[in-house]
């Protein structure tokens, strides 16, 4: 935070009201933090960073597997397939990688079987993107039934992977190193600390934006191969996951609502607590407009790399290529449990007002009763982002109701007040002793 200026461009967009400006700094409250990525973005000092793995960190295994976000693949030109990316990969120093398009190839069926099967209240909502799971948890707690029990095709790859390279090469899996090449800050949060998952499987996360010059460099020199060969090794249901809307689309899924960015995933998620969109089965949510293309950590323009994916789409559909597993094989293993989430979703706690719950209730009294003395503006001099937030800062005593500028009048009036009285006390105190002096004489 040493380049923030306290401009407060990241305090107005959070959408968990998670930023506090304080001594001229941007703080963050953890407890609210959703890792939506929204504050890199707007920042423009860059004094926000998300925190990513190097590239040395592969020196800590005996064997290391990338597995590229399917956002990846829209990074480069058109005609660099998957093919030459994961190639390009292992040019760069992996000693594989692997296409999670094939895995989120499976979920993709996996969450078909589930939707099947479902019947419980309506609409069941994506755990594609971890940030609209945490913005549940944090702001919606009441929707977390809603979230679909189904696992993250990254952990199932990274599990995948651990166990078959294990017996190939004759190692342990904990030698054996995965590293996540992500767009974006959240995913690679859910890895570092996984909240609701005992295994995560996956070792380090390597943001695009990281990897991206070394990569370009080595996918110069590749040849460019055969291109319809290359499109055979695309798995259509999966390759549509890097896009809002691209898991819809190649599923030809009836009642799914897509919606990217965190204004509108707001409003849809407000109309579901509302009791509406009952009609939908499905709401697949991104906080980065366009999906994970529109990521913090990537390099393509998002529209550039929504277009890319979209056309690769057609393409495929247009040569009726799948290239994904079995049908069959998922199917058996959805029965067996395999893409099944032992852990419920659960809320996440924000610190109450008071642990004791007469205290609690005192507070929330004086907490509205600040409120109804502050001008509801929300201008966030104050160093919050609105008026009912700043009120309860106050109240736990993480705020001064002096840092209302709004309040410095009546302040001011208070210690003139004060000083009034000071001054007209002493002055009674000085004509009382100047009359007890004169009888005395």
């Amino acid at each position: 935070m040493e380049k923030c200026d306290g401009r407060m461009k990241c305090l107005r967009v959070c959408p968990t009201q998670a930023i506090r400006i304080r001594n001229g700094k941007a703080v963050i409250l953890e407890e609210k933090c959703i890792d939506c990525g929204e504050c890199i973005t707007t920042c423009p000092n860059e004094a926000i960073v998300a925190l990513t793995d190097p590239l040395g960190e592969r020196s800590r295994f005996k064997y290391t597997v990338a597995i590229p976000s399917p956002a990846l693949y829209a990074q480069f030109g058109r005609s660099i397939l998957p093919d030459k990316i994961l190639a390009g990969l292992k040019k760069i120093g992996f000693d594989d990688a692997y296409d999670l398009a094939i895995t989120c190839g499976d979920t993709s069926l996996a969450i078909e079987h589930f939707l099947d099967e479902y019947n419980g209240p309506k609409p069941l909502i994506s755990n594609c993107c971890p940030s609209v799971v945490s913005l549940i948890q944090v702001r919606y707690p009441q929707l977390v039934d809603h979230i679909i029990p189904i696992k993250l095709p990254k952990r199932l790859a990274a599990r995948e992977i651990k166990e078959r390279k294990a017996k190939e090469l004759g190692l342990k899996p904990d030698e054996i190193g995965t590293f996540y090449i992500t767009p974006c800050p959240v995913k690679m949060i859910a890895i570092k600390q996984p909240s609701s998952e005992k295994e995560c499987y996956i070792d380090g996360a390597i943001s695009i934006a990281d990897i991206y010059d070394p990569l370009l460099s080595a996918l110069e020199s590749e040849d460019e191969g055969n291109y319809r060969k290359s499109l055979e090794s695309v798995c259509i249901l999966g390759i549509g996951w890097a896009v809002a809307g691209g898991m819809h689309r190649t599923q030809k899924l009836k009642n799914v609502l897509d919606v990217s960015g965190i204004t509108e995933i707001i409003k849809t998620f407000d109309d579901i607590e509302r009791g509406k969109l009952q009609n939908i089965d499905l709401v697949v949510a991104y906080t980065c407009p366009q999906g994970c293309v529109g990521g913090s950590l990537t390099m393509e323009n998002r529209y550039i790399s929504y277009n890319k994916i979209i056309r690769l789409l057609e393409t495929l559909e247009e040569e009726n290529i799948e290239a994904c597993r079995d049908k069959r094989e998922i199917r058996e293993r959805y029965r067996q449990k395999y893409f099944h989430r032992q852990q419920k979703y659960e809320p996440r706690p924000i610190r109450a007002l008071d642990e004791d719950l007469g205290k609690a209730i005192e507070k929330q009294r004086k907490k509205d009763e600040i409120y109804d003395s502050l001008p509801k503006i929300d201008c966030g001099i104050c160093g919050a982002p609105t008026c009912m937030t700043f009120a309860k800062d106050v109240v736990k005593g993480d705020s001064q109701l002096s840092d209302c500028i709004f309040n410095i009048p009546n302040r001011l009036r208070e210690l003139t007040s004060e000083l009034s009285n000071l001054l007209d006390t002493f002055g009674s105190i000085g004509e009382s002793e100047g009359q007890k002096s004169s009888k005395e004489k």
